[in-house]
């Protein structure tokens, strides 16, 4: 399966104050790929997501604002079928509000969610938060809320549950965005 694994990290609840993303490429399950860039977004940092992601004004002060980083990897929706993430509906807001934002055309593609795919293939964890699924499944996950790493553990999920239960009975959570 060929998918493209995404994560976002906000400077505020402001659901447009990207920070940072996160791309894993898979191509036929397996990692080809690891994409990162820090955002610099037009709003003010909360001390809350500071707190989560560790990241400040000061740390993406010489970083471009999101068109310039939707420029280099707008052609990635289109070529990978499916975007996949931990708690999806988190990443494609903030995508789409991001877009939104800055009046960019939105793509159009199928999502799944890898918090739903490990709630019906794993229901006895404690929790299907990231870190515990990915130790759970015996996966890696160096830096929790680093975008790149979160983008690859969702990437890793993905492709265990691929060989555990099946590329057809994952496809089934694709859902259009």
């Amino acid at each position: 399966m060929n998918f493209l694994a995404m994560d976002f990290e906000t400077a505020s609840s402001d659901p447009w104050s990207a920070v940072s993303l996160g791309l894993t490429l898979v191509a036929d399950n397996k990692i080809s790929q690891n994409w990162y860039s820090l955002i610099k977004p037009e709003t003010a940092f909360s001390y809350w997501n500071t707190e989560i992601n560790g990241l400040t004004a000061d740390d993406v002060i010489d970083s471009p604002k999101f068109p310039a980083v939707w420029d280099e990897i707008k052609n990635l929706y289109s070529d990978y079928p499916i975007v996949v993430g931990h708690n999806i509906r988190f990443d494609n807001n903030v995508l789409q509000q991001t877009l939104h934002y800055y009046g960019l055309k939105a793509p159009h593609y199928l999502s799944l969610d890898t918090v739903a795919v490990s709630r019906k293939f794993h229901p006895e964890m404690a929790n299907h938060k990231l870190d515990t699924v990915v130790a759970d499944l015996g996966l890696n996950l160096a830096h929790h809320h680093n975008a790149a790493d979160d983008a690859q553990a969702a990437a890793e999920i993905l492709i265990y549950e691929i060989e555990h239960f099946g590329e057809s009975r994952i496809k089934d959570f694709a859902k259009l965005t």
